[in-house]
């Protein structure tokens, strides 16, 4: 008797996006790649780290007809694979390892690969944003700068100690003692003057501790063993701002050609106003950032409030000169993880809360909006003002939100920012208060009218 086959059976397949994809689980000895099963008979296969193994790895991809591959950013081991597959003309995607990792029971490096292969094969993974070409040499440099920088803050803090136990109690008349008024008098020390009135005369004219003051605090004894370690700090201090000052030169350069490639001739960057005219601020680059991203963006991005010139440049080398991997500032803001993740079950809301990101371009955003939250400008008084209501923290996840959109908009749209002022954002805010007050009268059957005396306000 012939049995009508149900609906259930139909074949509902998934349609394959990549049917020429590979994948690799990413080691520090050794990778693990995989094929589709009809393009190799050993579809998995391992090879070593070493560049004679990936010249084998990436000469088995192209025998089996592999178009694009797949693989988890693990540590630093991901990219010398990443930058041979990459230059061999393969698309390659990086992908987040959490993203693939909520299937229990695969937990070999063979059935990594053959479950990261299947995903990619039917499209159910998204590549990591990664600048490219220049962009990422940029990026390169402009990390290990601010990786010297941080060498170099630990061996303040030793000098600072072999001051203390010398009892010269620099660091409590100065406000940095790796100012004009401090390195001045380290390097006296280290010379040889013992003469507190002869140290306290070294005072640069803007320290506001007067010269008694700094005699009185560099009257101590100065044994040999803490001398040797003062000047070992102080050595080791200069030497990583020598080789931070390398990396501004080889930053300027990569920026010149960003330019030339780029093709751009925007003219010199107009006047800064005198409220951003900072030129003491502490490890500046060597060159005129501000200048250089002008001619290399075309707007001033340093008129947004929050950005200036070294973290407008870091934003730049965390996420390029173009923003058109991302098609609207939405995107771009959920990318850095300060929109809301909105998670929405049976027509309810159960939780808008931002989700965890450690991208460095939200950690830089952040700091601009707890920057900008002492200022008297708009994006100050919306700090302030969110501040009081839902607290600190979300504060600063909301206005380094509208700093990215502002970035976001300026780079990619050649959008010009003008400060409205505090003062204008208040006024605009409580004209939007009472036009809602007057909305939801309006619908319960009320009208309001402004208050005169001996007169009510509802009518």
């Amino acid at each position: 008797m012939y049995r009508k086959e149900s609906k259930s059976k139909v074949d509902r397949t998934m349609p394959m996006v990549h049917p020429n994809a590979a994948a690799i689980d990413v080691g520090a000895t050794m990778h693990m790649a995989a094929v589709g099963p009809d393009h190799a008979l050993e579809p998995v296969r391992s090879f070593g780290t070493f560049t004679a193994d990936l010249d084998q790895l990436v000469k088995w991809f192209v025998e089996c007809g592999v178009e694009t591959v797949v693989m988890e950013s693990t540590s630093v081991y991901w990219i010398p694979i990443f930058e041979l597959l990459d230059a061999r003309g393969f698309a390659v995607f990086l992908v987040n390892a959490r993203d693939a990792k909520h299937v229990p029971g695969r937990k070999t490096d063979v059935s990594d690969a053959q479950w990261l292969q299947r995903l990619h094969s039917f499209g159910l993974l998204r590549a990591s944003f990664r600048p490219k070409g220049q962009i990422a040499e940029l990026r390169a440099y402009v990390r290990q700068r601010e990786r010297l920088l941080e060498y170099a803050a630990s061996h303040i803090q030793h000098m600072q100690k072999a001051l203390t136990e010398m009892n010269l109690q620099l660091h409590h008349v100065v406000a940095d003692i790796t100012g004009a008024t401090g390195l001045r008098i380290i390097r006296a020390i280290l010379a040889g003057e013992r003469d507190p009135e002869t140290l306290a005369c070294l005072r640069h004219c803007s320290c506001q501790s007067s010269v008694e003051t700094i005699a009185k605090a560099l009257t101590g004894s100065y044994r040999a063993e803490h001398l040797f370690a003062l000047d070992q700090a102080l050595a080791l201090y200069d030497a990583y701002h020598e080789k931070a000052s390398a990396c501004d030169a080889r930053i300027e350069a990569v920026l010149k050609e960003l330019t030339i490639h780029r093709d751009h001739d925007h003219g010199s960057a107009p006047p800064v106003s005198r409220r951003r005219n900072r030129t003491d601020q502490a490890n500046a680059l060597a060159f005129d950032v501000r200048a250089s991203l002008f001619a290399l963006l075309g707007k001033d991005v340093t008129t947004i409030d929050g950005l200036g010139p070294y973290l407008s440049l870091k934003l730049i080398a965390e996420c390029g000169d173009d923003l058109t991997s991302w098609p609207s500032a939405k995107h771009f803001t959920s990318w850095l993880g300060l929109a809301p993740s909105n998670k929405v079950s049976g027509g309810k809301m159960l939780s808008s809360r931002t989700r965890r990101s450690g991208g460095r371009a939200a950690a830089l955003l952040r700091l601009a909006a707890v920057t900008v939250g002492r200022t008297d400008t708009a994006l100050g008084a919306f700090y302030r003002r969110l501040s009081s209501r839902i607290g600190k923290a979300k504060a600063v996840t909301a206005t380094a939100r509208k700093i990215a959109v502002l970035f976001y908009n300026a780079v990619r749209h050649g959008m010009d920012y003008v400060d409205p002022g505090a003062s204008s954002y208040e006024t605009r805010y409580r004209t939007r208060v009472i036009n809602n007050l007057h909305r939801r009268a309006k619908a319960f059957g009320f009208v309001l009218h402004p208050l005169e005396p001996g007169a009510g306000a509802v009518s």
